[in-house]
């Protein structure tokens, strides 16, 4: 009798490159399934899911609209997870920076635009930083764990924006739970004339180039993946561990931010309950599809938008709830968090 045992091995170099794809294939797989149960055909849902957004002018832009905060959340889970710093708090730390750049949004009126951007951008980074200290420190001095306070800082803060915008910043006249929209020095341009794509897009690129730049290129970068590797072998060549994730906690925390007032300052203008629809969850499934590479992260971030725009079309041609969408994002990063372990196993005969 032939018997088989599992063994812990690293699987070859050139595997990990088609993780992503493979993940996609399998999810695709798996929501074929359900859509056979739902008498829906799989074969119009992925055409609308992958191929109906980019065969019109409107909604392939619309694309990359609902992939720019992605690009920031991606980002901003990368930075932290390379250090080994679990953060699930980019969804509050969005809100935080959503939060600063609704009340500098106001504060900047009659100031030149080429100044009132960059005070938005600056009052986001900050923001997102000083909600993701809180945490951070519980980290390196008490040991607590990140991913667990972070978690809970989410709910925190979203709570304090109920809190603004059903007291202090309910609009007087409707008595509709949202901030003062705010000055027009501080709107970001948009980048092509009756569209919804603005400045954010762009900042977002640089954002995910900077990343890209201070992960694989600066000796900032090189001391967080070894921390991210293995805390004892880094502290042994020297590497202030603590210091390390506590820049990583930080700066991760202010790239939340700036998704924040990319969302007030290029598409709402003014704070609402709604600002986010997920978006720091969804950048987890960005880092992970990506493998935690920033080129990867945005490449995911733009097939995540596709899925997105994608859904409303998928809906409508195959009587399908919209939630479907919802249901391949939680799908994808399931399949790729499988993917990424079994790479280190292989079954073999005994």
């Amino acid at each position: 009798m032939v018997k088989w045992r599992i063994e812990r091995q690293a699987a070859p170099v050139w595997v990990r490159p088609i993780i992503p794809l493979v993940s996609i294939v399998v999810t695709f797989l798996l929501t074929a399934v359900l859509l056979v149960l739902a008498k829906a055909d799989p074969f119009v849902a992925f055409y609308n899911f992958l191929i109906a957004p980019l065969s019109d002018s409107s909604s392939a832009i619309e694309v990359l609209v609902k992939s720019t905060p992605l690009l920031f959340t991606g980002a901003s889970v990368t930075f932290a997870f390379a250090a080994g710093y679990w953060n699930i708090g980019a969804e509050g730390q969005l809100l935080a920076g959503a939060i600063a750049a609704a009340g500098m949004g106001i504060l900047v009126k009659g100031v030149l635009p080429v100044l009132a951007i960059p005070l938005m951008v600056i009052s986001g980074f900050t923001a997102g930083m000083a909600w993701a200290l809180i945490p951070a420190l519980l980290k390196i001095k008490l040991a607590v764990d990140e991913v667990v306070t972070t978690l809970l800082m989410n709910t925190i803060i979203a709570f304090l924006v109920s809190f603004l915008l059903n007291g202090v910043w309910r609009d007087p006249v409707s008595g509709w739970p949202q901030s003062p929209n705010i000055a027009d020095e501080a709107v970001f341009p948009k980048l092509i004339p009756l569209s919804r794509l603005h400045l954010g897009f762009i900042i977002a690129w640089i954002v995910i180039g900077i990343t890209w730049v201070v992960l694989k290129r600066s000796a900032l970068g090189l001391r967080m993946r070894s921390v991210g590797l293995g805390q004892d072998a880094a502290r042994f060549a020297g590497v202030n561990i603590n210091r390390t994730m506590l820049i990583a906690a930080l700066v991760s925390g202010g790239i939340a931010g700036i998704a924040g007032v990319s969302e007030v300052a290029g598409i709402q203008f003014h704070l609402i309950d709604t600002i986010s629809p997920g978006y720091g969850y969804t950048g987890i499934i960005a880092a992970m599809l990506g493998g935690l590479n920033p080129l990867g992260v945005s490449l995911a971030s733009l097939f995540i938008g596709l899925i997105e725009t994608g859904a409303q079309s998928v809906s409508w041609a195959t009587g399908v709830p919209i939630y479907l969408g919802n249901v391949v994002e939680a799908a994808l990063l399931l399949v790729t968090l499988s993917m990424l372990l079994i790479q280190n196993y292989r079954i073999r005969r005994a």
